[in-house]
Order: C-alpha cells, then sequence, then structure tokens
C-alpha cells in the first residue's frame, strides 16, 4: 500500500524521502531513500506513514530513531494505517505536546486502488491541518471524506468498515457453500447477486476471489484481517457496544490461522463454510 502511495506523490512532482523497516522495499521508487525514521521527517512539512500494525507505527513514531523527535514545529503526521483508537489518540497528545500537527487518515482500498490513486481516504484532524494536506490527499485518491476533528474518529470509522468488509466475506461465503452442495453453479450466483441486489464492488471483488478460490498471493493477508477485527472489538469494549458479529469473525480468522491460512487473503475466511458444508 504505502509503496503505490509513495510512488503516486513521486510521479505528481512531490519531493519525498522513504523509509520501510525492509529496506529495499524503498527501492526504485525515484525519491530520497533514508536510513531511519528520523532522518525521512527531518525538515519535512508532510510526514506518511502507512503500516501494518500498532507496534510497527508505535516504534517508528516513538522509537530511538523515531520521527517525533525530528518532525519539526508545525509539521503533520498523517497516519494512513489502520490502527487502534488509542493509539490514534496517543499519537494526537505526543504530536500536540512536540508543537506539531496530527491527521488521521486510513484509506479504504486495496493494493491496486493505492496504485491507481483510487482510494477513498477518511480523514480526521483540524479542518485547517486537513485543507493543509488535501492536494495530497488528490494525489492518492478519488475522495477524501472528512469526518471529524477528532483524529482517533477517522480511526473508528476505519475499524467499523474493516468489520463490515469482513462480515461481507462471511454471509457470501455461507451463501455459495449453500448454493453450491444444492448443486447451483456459484459463478452464475454470483452473477446474478452482482448484477442486482449487491452491485457494489466489495460483493464483486471479494465474490470473485471466493468464487475462484484465488487467495494468494494476498492483497491484505489474513493476519491483518485478524488484527482488525480484534481492534474494533477493543474499540467497542471501550465504548460499552456489544458486537456480536465481530465476536464469531475473530473465531473465523482464528480457525483460518489455526489451519495454516496467515499467508492467505483475509477473503479466505469466505472458503471456511464450504470446509463446514463438506465441500
Amino acid at each position: 500500500m504505502g509503496r503505490g502511495m509513495a510512488g503516486n506523490l513521486i510521479k505528481a512532482g512531490h519531493e519525498v524521502r522513504l523509509y520501510n523497516r525492509s529496506a529495499d522495499k524503498a527501492e526504485g521508487l525515484g525519491g530520497i531513500v533514508a536510513a531511519t525514521p528520523a532522518e525521512a521527517a527531518r525538515d519535512a512539512e508532510v510526514v506518511f506513514t502507512m503500516l501494518a500494525h500498532d507496534a510497527a507505527l508505535r516504534e517508528i513514531a516513538f522509537g530511538e530513531q523515531g520521527f517525533i523527535g525530528a518532525l519539526p514545529k508545525g509539521g503533520i503526521h498523517v497516519s494512513c494505517s489502520t490502527i487502534s483508537v488509542a493509539l490514534a489518540e496517543d499519537l494526537t497528545a505526543a504530536h500536540e505536546a512536540a508543537g506539531q500537527r496530527f491527521v488521521s487518515a486510513p484509506v479504504f482500498g486495496r493494493p491496486d486502488a493505492a496504485a491507481g490513486a483510487k482510494l477513498f481516504i477518511a480523514a480526521g484532524g483540524a479542518a485547517a491541518d486537513i485543507a493543509a494536506c488535501q492536494n495530497l490527499f488528490d494525489v492518492l485518491g478519488q475522495r477524501t471524506f472528512v469526518l471529524s476533528e477528532v483524529p482517533a474518529r477517522a480511526n473508528l470509522v476505519k475499524l467499523s468498515g474493516n468489520f463490515l468488509i469482513a462480515a461481507v466475506i462471511e454471509s457470501l461465503g455461507e451463501a455459495m457453500a449453500l448454493v453450491g452442495k444444492g448443486g447451483v453453479d456459484q459463478r452464475a450466483y454470483l452473477e446474478l447477486l452482482t448484477s442486482t441486489l449487491f452491485s457494489a464492488p466489495v460483493y464483486k471483488t471479494y465474490g470473485n476471489l471466493i468464487v475462484e478460490q484465488k487467495f494468494e498471493p494476498a492483497g491484505f493477508a489474513a493476519p491483518l484481517g485478524q488484527k482488525d477485527i480484534r481492534l474494533v472489538l477493543e474499540a467497542a469494549e471501550g465504548l460499552n457496544v456489544p458486537l456480536p458479529l465481530a465476536s464469531l469473525l475473530r473465531d473465523r480468522f482464528l480457525t483460518l490461522l489455526a489451519h495454516g491460512g496467515a499467508a492467505l487473503d483475509w477473503s479466505a475466511i469466505g472458503q471456511l463454510a464450504a470446509k463446514d458444508a463438506g465441500l
């Protein structure tokens, strides 16, 4: 995801310094490769982060060579990662204490959308800070949704969205197993669904992956899906909001991982119902 986003910023003519925990992944884009997060952020106007989980972002933000200590006063950190509400709150406080600005801007879209500048951006932060980043958001995505002046609320929205996507995957898998065992051609069934009641891209994308059983290479790996469901349950617990379906999805991801599915796309939970049905 980050590679596609950085590539688009470079192609748009922005001067970009790149840092990746796996150094080779930052090569070949045309930007300047930095040795540390601090080096990447030094003298920068805006720092974008796109990382897999909270621990990775905490490391490069707060670590010994973290970028918070190097980003100039008034600089903006834009976090595009799917992270916990708690971490977004910690980052908001840390940047405020350092005289910096923070915008949460998690994105909806798979790697091909990132490469094609077709992401949807869910932004939270001070209106002036989001406005200052809008020209960059326009390079990265097809639309920016401004949700709140509180950055962490954008992260709550992103987690809720990923919960809904996982629910679509699970329900598609169950429905496919039902009609498949009943002798209905699953491709014809998916064509009916996506041409009538369920024409949204999420049904087409994940329905095709389930029908074709195309779970490798992973566009979004199963452990990341499990992580997002864990985070949405964590947020729900903090707000005293029961999410019974999210609890089911947590168990589906754990089942997939327990059976060696760590390298598969998260849509592979959609095949579990077929296995349960003996298909």
